[in-house]
């Protein structure tokens, strides 16, 4: 019996050495994070996205982000680096990338402007060939590109998640995500790139997870979601303003993923996931994150299967705000506005889910 308690005694001391001291990739930083409200107006809980249809992608995983062709086809960034095209054809694969595409926008002269985690901007032609704008910034690599807009001006607007965890080196965007969202470490950027003359600015730093950017039609100003501070920043491109930076939506009951410019001024924000209780009651205590972060991860704070987009104006105001309740297509990124449809980006998944306008 004496042997078996001292037995105990010594697991119990390497357990707690082991919660208190192995190393882990994250140093958190304290923070004080906004009272959770729920799914209050203008948020509410509703069955607006019921109607969702999902368009089979076979093969293909993960339709990240969309954008309208100029040939009036869908483009959509998928897991592995496949680009689909999506008509009333069927599903095709128009491009492969490598790494894993994120963000796609359509540039003035057709080609197709991909963010891409692994390696950062790259261009696609009309003929499906590929190259890289560029992949570091001030000689430090891009390490997570997310989403980008392009200007009317043709400059492009892109954000880095993190700086510090990549998405490769993490082993894919969802992986290096939950890190940097559980540091709250300030490692996101917004650049502007201007492919005409090769140049690179950095717009905004230490952001907590930089995500979704979106630019105005007159190129006015900047949308960036900053997804683990639950908020969406207005930034200045120009007027008596420019350079500054306002909170637009703030305190939003979810993690805000891509941001995309849809059609009557109105911008399309998707939630990944609804906010967790557990993180936001860690949030000004590091210490303890870290020793959650050493737990088991099925222990650790997860994210909770849910279906949430909203629509704002440039004033912040939320113009529609839909949901499905039964999360038929969970860890929704965004929305791509056409004409006749709503095209629902989603995290994971080989279906892309569409609703006409009509059934709304």
């Amino acid at each position: 019996m004496r042997k078996l308690l001292k037995l105990g005694g010594w697991l119990i001391a390497a357990i707690l050495l082991y919660l208190l001291f192995w190393p882990v990739p994250i140093d958190p930083v304290a923070w004080d994070a906004p009272e959770d409200r729920g799914f209050v107006d203008p948020y509410a809980s509703n069955e607006l996205l019921e109607p969702a249809r999902g368009i089979d992608l076979g093969e293909f995983n993960g339709p990240e982000d969309a954008t309208v062709g100029s040939d009036g086809r869908i483009y959509v960034t998928t897991d592995g680096g496949h680009i689909l095209r999506v008509d009333n054809g069927g599903v095709s694969e128009f491009a492969t990338v490598a790494g894993r595409p994120l963000g796609i926008e359509t540039d003035s002269d057709g080609s197709l402007v991909i963010a891409n985690s692994y390696i950062g901007l790259q261009r696609i032609d009309q003929a499906g060939h590929v190259t890289t704008l560029l992949d570091e910034v001030d000689g430090e690599p891009l390490v997570y590109a997310n989403n980008l807009a392009i200007g009317p001006d043709g400059r492009i607007y892109f954000s880095q998640s993190s700086s510090k965890f990549g998405a490769e080196r993490y082993q894919g965007t969802f992986e290096a995500s939950l890190l940097d969202i559980m540091e709250h470490g300030g490692h996101g950027n917004v650049f502007v790139f201007d492919p005409a003359t090769g140049s690179v600015h950095t717009l905004l730093t230490g952001l907590n997870y930089a995500n979704g950017v979106a630019v105005s039609d007159d190129g006015s100003f900047l949308l960036v979601n900053e997804t683990s501070s639950y908020r969406v920043l207005k930034h200045w491109l120009t007027g008596p303003r420019a350079g500054t930076t306002d909170v637009l939506l703030d305190n939003l009951p979810g993690f805000p993923d891509n941001l995309k410019a849809g059609m009557n001024g109105r911008f399309w924000l998707g939630f990944a996931a609804p906010r967790n209780r557990l993180l936001d009651a860690l949030s000004g205590w590091p210490f303890l994150r870290k020793v959650v972060q050493r737990l088991p991860a099925f222990v650790r704070p997860a994210a909770v299967p849910a279906s949430h987009v909203i629509a704002f104006n440039a004033d912040g105001e939320v113009l529609m705000n839909m949901h499905d309740p039964a999360a038929r297509f969970p860890t929704l990124t965004g929305v791509l506005e056409t004409p006749r449809f709503l095209y629902l980006t989603t995290l994971f998944g080989n279906q892309l889910p569409v609703i006409a306008k009509q059934d709304l």
